[in-house]
């Protein structure tokens, strides 16, 4: 089998790649070739995106079975993919996001026909949007979709907590070990479901040249389901220390840090917890086998292996300083003014 990604070398998608190349898929990368270490045994081809009659020419005379999109977040991106394959390939997967589903939940038990709807987050609003245009292309001209929906998804170089700097993840590390407090929403009982990368692979990789699945979108995700504040426990305990928790109102959080919104208020402020039984069925090796205790403690001994990991947000880490003394504060004057009678 034939495949290509576009993209390939990311957090979620170099778990997928690993394991396609172990399974002995014949595998392309479309990408900018900056992480070769990333793309080992797979094939990269070199061209930007943004140029699309460079990609063009970059593919010609190429036939891949299935064309996986790891880097399409808004409908121009879809319809450029349309553009470049429809007629051409016999499956067509798009990653799009469990972040889509309606916000606030409808209902606590989140399916593959649960609706999509997200006021808060642009990002999971581009999500809905190519969806929906590449299910009129299946529907209109049987252009041979196949939708996938990751939640949460780490892997040896993230540490996946809801108060975190996604691009400099040992902040909270650094933060714990210093004997800082850290940051969760509400009282920390949402419940939140967290999936390990080497785990979403093995369902994701068993649905590539799956005719059966063109047509169908799918949870692909952990069983396991936590609170928030174990989560910081666990991550915790992988770091050798104690957690110290802060408790602060979602809607508090996001009016001082505005661009949290969309990732707290439209996603990880509300309970997520997923039906898996859909992938189960048409992937029937996909047994999710990573507990985040161990996942995490993996994650952490990646960064202590390598002091050059060990990067911080320092103004993020100040931003968390400043948004805890501005409750404390206020909790402390809310206090007394009740209490007063004021």
């Amino acid at each position: 089998m034939k495949v290509l990604f576009i993209g390939g070398t990311g957090l979620i998608s170099s778990a997928c790649t690993r394991l396609a190349v172990e399974r002995g898929v014949d595998l392309f990368l479309l990408n900018r070739g900056r992480d070769p270490d990333l793309a080992r045994g797979a094939t990269t081809l070199v061209a930007d995106l943004r140029d699309e009659a460079a990609v063009a020419r970059t593919l010609a005379g190429h036939r891949f079975d299935t064309v996986v999109d790891w880097m399409a977040f808004t409908p121009e991106d879809v319809e450029r993919d349309l553009r470049l394959f429809a007629g051409a390939i016999d499956q067509f997967v798009f990653i799009s996001s469990a972040s889509a589903y309606q916000k606030p939940l409808g209902h606590w038990l989140l399916r593959e026909d649960s609706p999509l709807a997200n006021p808060y987050w642009e990002y999971s609003r581009g999500k809905i949007a190519c969806e929906e245009r590449l299910m009129r292309a299946f529907r209109e001209d049987g252009f041979p979709v196949t939708i996938v929906r990751p939640s949460l998804t780490y892997g040896d170089t993230q540490v996946p907590l809801v108060v975190n700097s996604w691009e400099m993840p040992f902040t909270a590390i650094a933060r714990m070990r210093a004997g800082k407090p850290l940051i969760v929403p509400g009282d920390g009982t949402s419940l939140w479901t967290i999936t390990h990368n080497s785990d979403f692979a093995t369902g994701f990789v068993g649905l590539l040249g799956r005719r059966q699945a063109i047509g169908h979108a799918f949870n692909i995700m952990s069983d396991e389901v936590l609170t928030w504040d174990e989560i910081y426990r666990q991550t915790a305990a992988a770091a050798g220390v104690e957690a110290r928790i802060v408790h602060i109102a979602s809607d508090f959080i996001a009016a001082c840090l505005p661009d949290m919104t969309g990732t707290l208020i439209g996603d990880k402020s509300v309970s997520a917890v997923f039906d898996t039984s859909k992938i189960k069925r048409f992937v029937p090796d996909f047994r999710p086998t990573t507990p985040f205790a161990e996942g995490i403690r993996r994650t952490v001994a990646w960064f202590d292996a390598d002091p050059a990991r060990q990067q911080t947000d320092v103004a993020m880490d100040a931003a968390w300083d400043r948004l805890i003394a501005a409750y404390e504060e206020g909790l402390a004057n809310a206090v007394v003014r009740v209490a007063g009678g004021a």
